[in-house]
Parts: structure tokens; C-alpha cells; sequence
């Protein structure tokens, strides 16, 4: 039985970009295509040089070529798109958008959602960057953006690689993928055990601007930034940027961190954002023999729901109350996230609630210019 080339074609243009996430075919990337009895040999073109994708796109090709029936043996060339194509793959990828534009505006199909805090030492990163493994469960396109540029912890959560840097197309950034999330930090920048001292207003304006216009996210359901804790500089810059976007606040259960984290919900609505709920995490837990142990004391969640739904025209409600969890703990030093790891974990299965329950609302209409004609 002879291959047929078409069938190859087919077969190879399927193969995804892991990167880009788009079938090579739909990306321009496959170039010629032949059969000869049962050996096929197919031409394709990377995006640049020393593209990190290179080893498994090769390898998803091989498999996809030879999956064919009638095909024995793949010849796989390989090269590198030229300047020019490079730039009319960005202009394709930009979907008519300038460059530069920040695409998550208010008429943006994509749900922007800030997980902020009034102080550190919440576990605030902890339960973003699990509630995007969640979400991406969820069977999301999900982004997440790592905004606490001077404590970024986000790449160690989900186990990116120290020196993991985006790949660069032309001025377009391809973020890292982790657990199915498209990830970006500034700890993606620097050298291992580097930190960002004396940056400023302007800088770190700038540093969030470009997360949010320079990374190629592609099309998202749900873009979560995980905010630094306080009321700062990039709290400012980003109600700026993103005034429509939808605020939960994580707290823990004592006072100290609930009565902080009522002024952060109050600051998000001063710039026109809304507070969508709140979350409670190292909440009370239970013993195997059913002792509950309030090591963080209890109701500082409900406060802080409660405090911001006496000054709000729609109730915030208390999304998640998330208990202390060594697997929770231990998944975060480790980079594997707990709603992967440790399914059955009470502080996972509460996570998946949350995502669930996010996943469930999706996004309004307000304020979004849709694509209707009258007349």
C-alpha cells in the first residue's frame, strides 16, 4: 500500500506548536511534502534559530507522519523561517492588532481577574498559581501574570525552571507553559538568586505594561495577575491599565490580615475595579480524628466579605475558605501544585471549587463593543 501525500500533509499540518499553540499548518510552518512508496519526506520551517519546541515538534512530527498507512520511514527536513515570513507569522498572530496594543481592554472576550492581598505572608501566590492549574483543569486557556515584581515567587510555584526565558519571534514573547498555563514573571529575567532592587514608579509601570502588550498570551478565557501585597505602585499602574478588571482578595482568618485586606478590595473599586470575592486560606483543618485545629484563629474571611459588601451595590461573597495543608505547603517549595499532585487534599478540592465556581460565572457584557449590525 502506497501513502498518499495528502494524507501526509494533513497529518503533519495537525501536529500544535507547543508554544504557540496553533497547528503548524494553520502557522505556515510545513513546506513540501512527498511520497515515495513508503517513505515520506516532509519539509517544515521553525520560527528562529535554537527554537526550545524544536525536539518535541520533530518528534510529534515523525509520530503524525508515520501514522499514516503506507507509510514505513519519515525524512524530516528542517529549517528556519526567513525575516519576512517571521513578520507576517506576528502580523497573523497579532490578528490585525498594532504592535504594542495591550489586548486585554475593556471589549476583550478574555475575564481579567487580580488576586490581591493587604499584606504578605498570606499564601496569596500560593492559591494563584493553584487556581490556574485549576482553571486550565477546567479545560481553560488560561495566562497568568506574575505582578509582584520585587517578591515574584510565581515560576518556583509551578515548577518553571530557573533561566526558563520566553521565546523571542521578532518583538513578539512566547510566555512558558506550566501545567497548562501560560505563564510570565520578571523572575524569568534574571539570574538565579538575582533580585529586583531600586526600581520605581516608571520602572515598574513599564515592566507591567510590557506583561501585558509584549507577551503573546494568544486567546484567553481568564488572564489571572497575581498582585503584590499593598496598595503600591503597580496596584496604581494596573488599575490604570486595566480598570475593568475583577478583584479577589485572599486573607487569612486573624484579624491582622483581614482588616489589611478590606482596605486592598477598597483601594481595586477606587480605580473601577470589582470585587468579586474573597478568599480565606490556612483556614481551620481537621484531624483524622476530628479535632479541628484553628492554628490562624476563625471568621477573618467572612470580615472582610462582609466589610466590603456594606459598601457595595452587589454582596462580596466568601468564595473559599482553603485549611491549612502541608501537601499545599510542600507542593509550592516543590513547584508541583497541589490541585495536580495531591487531588484528594482538602485544600485542592477546595481550589477545584473555587475554579469551578469562576469557571461557572464567565464574563459580562458590560461595557465590550460586540459584532452586531442593525438594519
Amino acid at each position: 500500500m502506497n501513502a498518499d501525500a495528502a494524507a501526509v500533509r494533513a497529518a503533519v499540518s495537525a501536529v500544535a506548536d507547543p508554544e504557540l499553540r496553533r497547528p503548524i499548518g494553520e502557522l505556515d510552518m510545513v513546506r513540501d511534502i512527498s511520497v515515495d512508496g513508503g517513505r515520506a519526506q516532509v519539509s517544515i520551517v521553525l520560527t528562529i534559530v535554537g527554537c526550545p519546541a524544536a525536539d518535541r515538534i520533530e518528534n510529534d512530527i515523525r509520530r503524525a507522519a508515520a501514522s499514516v498507512p503506507g507509510v514505513t520511514e519519515v525524512d524530516l527536513s528542517i529549517g528556519v523561517m526567513t525575516p519576512a515570513e517571521r513578520k507576517a507569522l506576528t502580523e497573523k498572530l497579532r490578528d490585525g492588532r498594532p504592535a504594542r496594543q495591550m489586548p486585554f481592554g475593556p471589549e476583550s472576550l478574555t475575564r481579567v481577574i487580580l488576586v490581591s492581598s493587604g499584606k504578605g505572608g498570606v499564601g496569596k501566590s500560593t492559591v494563584t498559581a493553584n487556581l490556574a492549574v485549576a482553571l486550565a483543569q477546567q479545560g481553560l486557556a488560561v495566562g497568568l501574570v506574575d505582578a509582584d515584581v520585587h517578591g515574584f515567587s510565581i515560576p518556583g510555584l509551578l515548577g518553571i525552571p530557573a533561566g526558563t526565558q520566553p521565546t523571542r519571534i521578532d518583538d513578539l514573547m512566547l510566555p512558558p507553559v506550566a501545567y497548562g498555563v501560560k505563564t510570565i514573571s520578571i523572575g524569568m529575567f534574571l539570574r538565579e538568586g538575582e533580585a529586583v532592587v531600586a526600581w520605581r514608579g516608571p520602572m515598574l509601570h513599564r515592566t507591567v505594561q510590557q506583561f501585558l502588550t509584549d507577551v503573546f498570551f494568544g486567546d484567553l478565557d481568564v488572564l489571572l495577575i497575581d498582585m503584590p501585597p499593598g496598595t503600591g505602585d503597580i496596584a496604581i499602574s494596573i488599575g490604570q491599565l486595566l480598570p475593568h478588571a475583577e478583584v479577589l482578595v485572599v486573607t487569612t482568618p486573624q484579624a491582622a490580615a483581614s482588616d489589611v485586606a478590606i482596605r486592598s478590595g477598597l483601594v481595586a473599586r477606587q480605580t473601577g475595579q470589582k470585587v468579586i470575592g474573597v478568599v480565606e486560606n490556612m483556614a481551620p483543618f481537621t484531624l483524622p480524628d476530628g479535632t479541628v485545629v484553628d492554628l490562624f484563629g476563625t471568621g477573618g474571611g467572612a470580615a472582610v466579605a462582609e466589610a466590603l459588601s456594606a459598601d457595595s451595590t452587589s454582596p462580596v461573597p466568601l468564595l473559599a475558605s482553603i485549611p491549612l495543608s502541608p501537601a499545599l505547603r510542600s507542593g509550592g517549595d516543590a513547584g508541583r501544585p497541589v490541585v495536580v499532585e495531591a487531588e484528594t487534599d482538602a485544600a485542592a478540592l477546595v481550589i477545584r471549587d473555587l475554579a469551578r465556581t469562576l469557571a461557572g460565572q464567565g464574563r459580562g457584557l458590560a461595557g465590550r463593543a460586540l459584532p452586531v449590525r442593525v438594519g
